[in-house]
């Protein structure tokens, strides 16, 4: 069965649709349904009554998920589909590329002489295992704010990997997939310019060819990155408009060379098998800090935090607790200028199911279907989709999902730079934005861990600009002066 859902990209084409004949949508205040009819090999959307549905609990913070009683069962998806979620939306063309992409991502897994290159790789290159930093400062910040108690907060260092962010850990895998299939040339879409940076790295470092669409308004408010592609040898081409647009413009750059080239995704978006090999590739955040916080305080984490653009970071932290349900998963997507004002990017917090780059998931659309544009000062979150593994967690109660404004982003960065002499990514900061809501509300002495995903310099002049040299009223007056 195929399906002429239009997508952003190649619409028009006949497309395959893993789904049953009814895939229900779940709006924020409805039911809405794709139906595949029985005439020729094509699928149209349908929408069914509105039906409101029930909200969940709420717990001590304010949270956006919708709770439901059902026990999260699976944490791996060997087709793709994560409940509704997932699958492949995608031209019938691509359908034998990705089952061979599919093939050799389960290939790899098994096989003893790829993983042994590729932790060398990690190791070697990429700089890990990266450190379980304990932020004293920033804890004792919010202790005193909380009278002598609060929780011990502690960063991931992904910041600290070659290239600045978590994006190597799977850039470095998925390009040595590429040559291991005999593919010449990479294409990749960055937003920040994070992924497009790794990607650059990992292709100059195993020689292949490499070039990395970003959206123009991005390229405007990241271009040190685009520097820093250039130089590792890319080809950057600029693509009017954002990372969903360049999304959309290197799927077709690939579709018009599958022979020779390799679609290198960074983000836990697209069609099967891509979220999982991302998800998969970067979960090894999650291992070290498992065994980390063993070797530190003997036990797990109580809270993990990560910010949600696409998902890649939150659950490269996330997977390897799902199945510990005395750690609590917390999300926090970017609420822009505020969620009432719909310049923001929470996906999973304000968007509606849907179809989009491949598979099923949360998006930001409008009543008619169509996309609505993201917002927020952090540029690698700004996406109207996310992960659909991500989207599946949510609908269960496993993630517990949550929002941090522009503003609150803005302050985090400040905050850290001060008091711990760490720069983060704008991102990221999205995290630790949220710890000014989530502190006051944890025991004393709970073990917090923040997913500091990616380095700041590159958001570094943005800060300045907005700022202008102000300080943050609630730091110690050493701390104050010129950022």
């Amino acid at each position: 069965m195929a399906c002429s859902l239009q997508t952003s990209f190649l619409h028009g084409l006949k497309f395959h649709a893993e789904t049953a004949l009814v895939d229900k949508r779940i709006r924020g205040n409805g039911l809405v349904s794709v139906v595949c009819s029985a005439e020729g090999d094509h699928m149209t959307a349908g929408r069914s009554t509105a039906l409101v549905m029930s909200p969940g609990p709420k717990t001590q913070l304010e949270t956006t998920t919708t709770t439901t009683t059902r026990k999260v069962l699976i944490t791996t998806s060997n087709t793709g589909k994560f409940g509704r979620f997932g699958g492949k939306y995608v031209p019938e063309t691509l359908i034998a590329c990705l089952s061979q992409l599919e093939s050799e991502f389960n290939m790899v897994l098994h096989d003893s002489q790829f993983q042994a290159e590729l932790a060398t790789a990690l190791r070697d290159y990429v700089g890990r295992e990266t450190p379980l930093y304990f932020a004293q400062r920033l804890t004792d910040h919010y202790k005193n704010k909380g009278g002598g108690v609060g929780p011990e907060i502690y960063l991931k260092r992904e910041d600290l990997n070659h290239g600045g962010s978590h994006k190597i850990n799977n850039a470095i895998a998925q390009a040595m997939i590429a040559k291991r299939m005999g593919r010449t040339t990479i294409v990749a879409a960055t937003g920040a310019g994070q992924h497009g940076v790794a990607t650059a790295a990992a292709c100059a470092k195993l020689s292949l060819k490499c070039t990395i669409l970003m959206g123009t308004l991005d390229m405007e408010r990241q271009p040190s990155n685009v520097t820093l592609m250039n130089l590792l040898g890319a080809q950057v081409k600029a693509v009017n408009g954002n990372f969903k647009d360049a999304s959309s413009e290197a799927m077709r750059e690939w579709v018009g060379n599958l022979e020779t080239s390799y679609l290198l995704t960074g983000a836990a978006v697209g069609p099967h098998p891509c979220p999982s090999m991302v998800r998969e590739f970067q979960s090894v955040i999650g291992k070290e800090t498992r065994r980390q916080a063993m070797e530190r305080w003997g036990g797990k984490p109580d809270v993990l935090l990560a910010c949600v653009g696409t998902g890649s970071n939150a659950l490269g932290l996330f997977h390897e607790f799902i199945a510990d349900e005395d750690v609590r998963l917390m999300g926090v997507e970017a609420a822009g200028f505020g969620l009432h004002t719909g310049k923001h990017s929470a996906t999973l917090a304000k968007g509606d199911v849907g179809v989009y780059h491949g598979a099923m998931t949360y998006l930001l659309q409008d009543d008619q279907g169509q996309i609505v544009g993201p917002h927020s000062i952090g540029v690698g979150m700004e996406y109207p989709g996310v992960s659909p593994e991500l989207s599946f967690l949510k609908e269960t109660g496993r993630l517990e999902l949550y929002t941090a404004t522009d503003q609150e982003a803005l302050n985090a960065y400040q905050r850290l730079c001060r008091l711990e002499g760490i720069l983060p990514a704008m991102e990221a900061s999205h995290a630790l934005g949220f710890l000014e809501k989530l502190c006051p509300t944890l025991p004393d002495g709970a073990k917090v861990v923040v997913n500091c995903s990616g380095r700041g310099d590159k958001d570094a002049p943005a800060v300045f600009s907005l700022t202008q040299g102000s300080t943050l009223p609630d730091l110690p007056s050493h701390t104050k002066g010129i950022l």
